[in-house]
């Protein structure tokens, strides 16, 4: 029993070890893309039901850093704003399944083929569910865009401005309404005028700053519960599981399906579900199969599904689920064609963890990520306690 323990904290330092440095990387690159790509850029490319805008909001959303519960108000937002629907399905899907941080983790754990082959699935799936929602629904952008006064061109308000998009990946997001730039009487140069004169101008110092506080901070909050326990179940998972557990469903339908059914219902990072998918390929599971996962988990969860029956209609939610399903297992047949056909290295857990140990760099990087982490949790925990002591105050006055 003792010894079955020892083994499983190994397991888990080893991959903490292996993912920290690349993680720290890609948060960082996160950061800078935060700033890189500002929302109006994603308004402009993205307002056309066209092929074009489809493509452009996959290339946009692919590396931004945002997960599958954090890009609900963001896509709202642009929807609201007049992105169309088939546009508006193609940010949803290409943002949280692929990422600057995502990448660089599947390098280390999952090899380099693996790490070019889930981004190019992540777009061109999302480039598919787009087309395909703008072929089979229609998309009437403008009664979603609002005029001046906050109500859409139907005269109806925005009821659902400001409902809150809950999941467990996340805090709570709360969607709000886009702001027209144009103020009731039609002014609206004279209030873009007063905005931005009254905008100090930002210096290299300050952005710095901001990046590396958003990288370290929120951007690291979000994923760090999923992130620890996708490592953890990989750890179970090389410690405890039995090789042919899970390749008793082979490498074919059946085990993309099961894992399109595992990953669909969860809610966790691109991040998160690297470690758990090299504990699967551990285990034995198809790297076809793997991939599946990988498209699948970060691309749904129940709130993004409601989202789009919510904003978009039941149609484009149908196209959507169906769309990634079938883009996913298409990838992974392709996937365990490519891998077969090349012979394509794909590290698994059990060859990888320990490939880089001793190494100082690893070891400094595992320790700055569990500072951040740690700093994180109590910071939290801090905030926490002096709400419930506002609250308890408030409650006796």
């Amino acid at each position: 029993m003792y010894q079955s323990l020892s083994d499983f904290l190994s397991n888990f330092l080893d991959l903490f070890q292996e993912s920290a440095p690349w993680l720290l990387l890609g948060l960082l690159i996160a950061g800078c893309m935060k700033w890189l790509v500002p929302i109006e850029l994603l308004k402009k490319h993205m307002g056309k039901g066209s092929i074009g805008a489809v493509i452009k909001a996959a290339l946009i959303g692919a590396p931004l850093p945002l997960c599958s519960c954090g890009v609900i108000p963001a896509a709202v937002g642009l929807r609201r704003a007049g992105a169309s629907k088939s546009a508006s399905v193609s940010f949803l899907i290409a943002t949280p399944e692929t990422g600057v941080d995502s990448i660089s983790v599947s390098y280390a754990l999952l090899g380099p083929f693996m790490a070019i082959i889930r981004p190019i699935s992540a777009i061109l799936s999302a480039i598919y569910a787009g087309i395909l929602v703008m072929f089979f629904t229609s998309d009437n952008s403008k009664a979603q865009s609002q005029t001046a006064d906050g109500k859409n061109i139907q005269g109806s308000e925005p009821n659902n401005a400001h409902k809150q998009a809950t999941s467990d990946c996340c805090e709570k997001v709360e969607i709000q309404p886009v702001e027209s730039c144009c103020d009731k009487s039609g002014n609206n140069g004279d209030k873009l005028q007063s905005t931005e004169a009254s905008i100090p101008p930002v210096s290299l110092q300050q952005r710095l700053v901001s990046i590396l506080e958003f990288s370290s901070g929120k951007l690291l909050e979000d994923i760090t519960k999923w992130l620890l326990l996708g490592l953890i179940i990989a750890a179970i998972i090389k410690t405890w599981v039995p090789v042919d557990f899970l390749t008793q469903w082979g490498s074919g339908l059946v085990a993309m399906l099961v894992m399109a059914l595992v990953g669909v219902p969860m809610y966790i990072c691109a991040t998160a579900s690297t470690p758990l998918a090299a504990g699967f390929l551990a285990a034995g599971v198809s790297p076809g199969a793997v991939l599946v996962f990988m498209l699948a988990g970060p691309a749904t969860n129940l709130s993004t599904m409601g989202m789009i029956r919510q904003e978009m209609g039941s149609g484009v939610l149908v196209a959507y689920i169906a769309a990634i399903l079938t883009a996913s297992i298409g990838f992974g047949y392709f996937t365990n064609w490519a891998v077969a056909a090349f012979g394509f290295e794909i590290y698994q857990v059990a060859a990888s963890t320990h490939q880089h140990e001793g190494s100082w760099v690893y070891s400094l990087s595992a320790i700055v990520l569990g500072a951040m982490m740690l700093r994180n949790a109590i910071k939290m925990a801090l905030k926490s306690q002096k709400e419930a002591s506002m609250i308890k105050k408030s409650a006796h006055h």
